[in-house]
This record gives structure tokens, sequence and C-alpha cells, in this order.
């Protein structure tokens, strides 16, 4: 198995140091470099070119946040954090982090196979990180809809026969979320997110996601096949 390099961005050097003994202790994991700060963690990106970036959004001098869309252009980025707001995690997951994962919601094993799969694009949250980003998607994805629109919303998933977590899946895909950020945020594989999604689309009886949406949405009736 190649081995992985690693640079870790953290204002605390006991973190620092904590994290990297963990990452060394993986075996195929080299810590390559530390940074204090987005600056320096921006400069030993270029210089160094690790497989994955680990990025603290709080850090004395230019944050994480700051640092992220530039960085993202060098090195995946796994956010690695005491910061939990929603805000924050959606910020991140739009400026292109590979995912965001809070302190003391992780194991060892957790976070080296977050920094193996990172390269590869498949993202890693931790709970509250997730639901973080569920509520966020929630509250932002339809902000106009009235009471009238939810009800109508409710008797279509009666109407259609899914379960809750069919609800839950076909709410993320309403969102606009891939496969691959459904998986993540539900915590199960891609394999089982495209299994829920024949399921939902034979009952909502639909052949594409545009199609899925606007059935589950109200713009579309039951029973009349759309195009797309």
């Amino acid at each position: 198995m190649a081995r992985l390099s690693v640079l870790i961005a953290d204002g605390n050097p006991v973190i620092r140091a904590g994290l990297a003994a963990i990452l060394g202790a993986a075996g195929d994991v080299d810590v390559t470099a530390q940074a204090a700060d987005g600056r320096e963690a921006l400069s030993l990106t270029r210089r160094h070119a690790p497989d994955v970036v680990l990025l603290d959004v709080r850090m004395p001098g230019v944050d994480g946040i700051s640092a992220l869309p530039h960085l993202v252009q060098l090195a995946p980025v796994l956010m690695l954090t005491y910061s939990r707001e929603a805000d924050i995690v959606r910020e991140a997951l739009l400026l292109g982090a590979g995912g965001y994962l809070v302190h003391g919601e992780f194991t060892a094993d957790d976070l080296v196979r977050a920094v193996h799969d990172a390269p590869l694009g498949r993202p890693h949250f931790t709970p509250t990180a997730a639901s973080a980003l569920l509520a966020e998607l929630r509250a932002s994805s339809h902000p106009q809809r009235d009471v009238a629109q939810s009800s109508e919303r409710m008797h279509n998933s009666v109407d259609f026969g899914l379960s809750s977590r069919e609800v839950e899946i076909m709410d993320l895909i309403a969102s606009g979320m891939s496969n691959q950020q459904i998986a993540a945020a539900c915590f199960i594989s891609e394999k089982t997110v495209k299994n829920h999604i024949n399921r939902i689309f034979a009952k909502l009886r639909s052949a594409t996601r545009s199609e899925a949406i606007a059935r589950w949405l109200g713009t579309a009736r039951p029973g009349v096949t759309g195009h797309g």
C-alpha cells in the first residue's frame, strides 16, 4: 500500500503533536509538515505537496476558513476542529473541504480511515457536523415554503408510501446532495444509498432526480409521468 503524506494545520502545538502521534502509529501515514496558522499551512503545502491537509478552523493570523479555498486547489482538505457551528460547517463544505471532524467525536481509527479516504473523494463527518449540515440544508432548501406546502409534502410522503429513511434521503436529494454526500451524511454506504433511491424512484414513479424532486415537492402530480 502506498504511503500517505499529511500536513497538520492547528494553532495548538499539543493537538498537532497528538494528531501526529496517532497518524504515525497507523504505519502507512507520514506527517511531513505541521503549521500553526493558515498562512504557514499554505506555504508548507506548496513546498511539500501532501496527499491530505488536516485543517483547524480557528487559528491565529490567517484562520482555516480563509486559507481553505487556496489549500483545496493544492490538496484534499479535511477539517479537524472544535468548531461545530452549522454555518461554519456549511461554509467549509462550500469552499471545498472534503469532510468535517469535530474533536471528541472520533476515534483514532476514525481519523486514520478519514485520512485514507480523503484523496479518494470519500467525505467523512462526525455526528455534530453531519447534524449541523442536515439542519442547515433543511432550513435553507425551501425557505419560502408555507404551512400548506409542508402539509402537501407530508401528504405526498404518505401517498407514496416512503419509509422514514426514504423520506430523509428524498429530502437530501431535493436539497441537491450527491449520492456520495448523502452516504456521508447518513453514515451509510453509497451502495445502500443507491438501493434506497431505486426504491424511492419506483414509489414516486420517477425516472430521474429532477422528476422525483418535482413530485416530492408537490410541483408534479402523482401518477403523471414527466420528462427528464
